[in-house]
């Protein structure tokens, strides 16, 4: 893969005005007067804000970047500027290479035309010659499943048909750069598998791509960095497996939480967990696994009172609480002073995402401390399952796969 940035922005911004009518006609003016004379005299004051602010980013030629975030966030104002669709307010995007944008249904097609007129028209816009589409029509037609409609002008489509033929277009004609927003929700469950598989050709035949979705196992497996767009900046780039586990942690947790419900929040007892972390493999970030590799965890209590014969239990959750591995002791005894709880596995072979630890600690059926660990551990392993959500299952379970001679019958 070339090291060539085909997309670049640096600081952009995109302002817009909130509440402010386009076209005030006489009868509009008389009854905002009628509703409020001073507001109408002295004129209302439209109000601004920032759909994108201070974003910068960098795709480089045969990359797949993902954009994730919440509704609203500016992901598809920041699609937008870079299809040039949209002037930003400030800062500057460039683009090197042959686009092709699919920011919403029918995106660059003439409605009086045919499906067959707009194949080519598209074609002809990305700089294709006759011949060229003339060879991936018939294939784009087959794609799209609408072959008693390719003579019939696109206005009549529905929009399932619509985004079938758009995306076939988009995905056939091979553009060097596309730019592909939420648009598949609007296929059926079966087109919206097609789509993926062509998706993953096309990442695979190094073009470049920026895909926008909220189908997060769809990012996982196309994409090779994620940026996390939020309340109109980046709020986290990088890998993948991470930065998607981390969006998932505070999606999870209502964002209201986040890290600040930790020990130091929860009143003082006899003893109280204040940290973990992961201790072996090393990371940057000791919440963070990143190898399938041989395990160790610590938890760190603080304990100001001696505690005697009392039980500890700990268990392991996904996002959405599901029970991943629980255990427990019997006659702890502990002085005061800190002490490291540590656990040590082999192997956590579990499906990227984000996981929580639930740690605890009873002395005579008394809860002393029972804390939900945060920040939570997001494991961002490379996934080893089937690449097939439907098969991959909760586990991450490496394997070695051989084919060997075999004698033939059953005794």
């Amino acid at each position: 893969m070339s090291a060539t940035a085909v997309i670049r922005a640096e600081a952009l911004g995109k302002r817009y005005r909130r509440g402010v009518r386009v076209d005030a006609g006489l009868r509009h003016v008389l009854e905002e007067f009628a509703r409020s004379p001073w507001r109408a005299l002295r004129g209302a004051k439209p109000e601004m804000f920032w759909a994108l602010k201070d974003v910068s980013l960098e795709v480089r030629e045969g990359e797949v970047l993902g954009l994730i975030g919440r509704n609203g966030a500016g992901k598809t104002t920041l699609l937008k500027i870079l299809s040039r669709i949209t002037r930003p307010t400030e800062g500057w995007a460039e683009i090197r290479g042959k686009v092709r944008s699919l920011l919403e249904v029918g995106t660059g097609f003439h409605p009086e035309l045919t499906g067959r007129e707009n194949t080519y028209l598209s074609g002809s816009i990305l700089g294709m010659g006759k011949k060229e589409i003339d060879r991936k029509f018939d294939e784009i037609v087959a794609f799209a499943e609408i072959e008693k409609f390719i003579e019939t002008p696109v206005k009549h489509y529905s929009s399932g048909m619509y985004v079938r033929l758009a995306f076939a277009v988009a995905a056939h004609l091979e553009p060097e750069i596309l730019l592909v927003d939420e648009v598949l929700a609007v296929g059926d469950i079966n087109f919206q598998k097609k789509c993926l598989g062509k998706m993953g050709e096309v990442a695979k035949g190094g073009r470049t791509v920026v895909l926008v979705s909220h189908q997060l196992n769809q990012i996982r497996r196309l994409c090779e960095r994620v940026a996390w767009v939020d309340g109109g900046s980046i709020r986290m780039a990088g890998g993948t497996h991470e930065v998607v586990s981390a969006y998932e942690s505070a999606m999870a947790r209502g964002e209201g939480n986040g890290h600040s419900a930790n020990a130091a929040d929860r009143p003082a007892a006899k003893g109280r967990f204040i940290k973990w972390e992961i201790v072996e493999p090393k990371d940057s970030n000791p919440h963070v696994l990143r190898d399938a590799a041989p395990t160790t965890v610590r938890f760190t209590i603080e304990v100001t009172e001696a505690i005697r014969n009392a039980h500890h239990g700990i268990a392991l959750f996904t996002h959405d609480r599901q029970l991943m591995w629980g255990w427990s002791k019997d006659n702890v005894d502990l002085n005061p002073g800190w002490h490291a709880f540590s656990y040590s596995f082999p192997l956590l072979p579990l499906r990227p995402g984000p996981y929580g630890w639930v740690v605890s600690l009873y002395e005579d059926y008394e809860e002393v401390d029972a804390w939900e660990c945060l920040p939570e551990m997001i494991v961002a392993t490379d996934p080893v399952a089937d690449p097939r959500d439907e098969w991959a299952g909760i586990l991450n379970i490496p394997s070695e796969f051989s084919i060997s001679p075999s004698e033939q019958g059953f005794e």
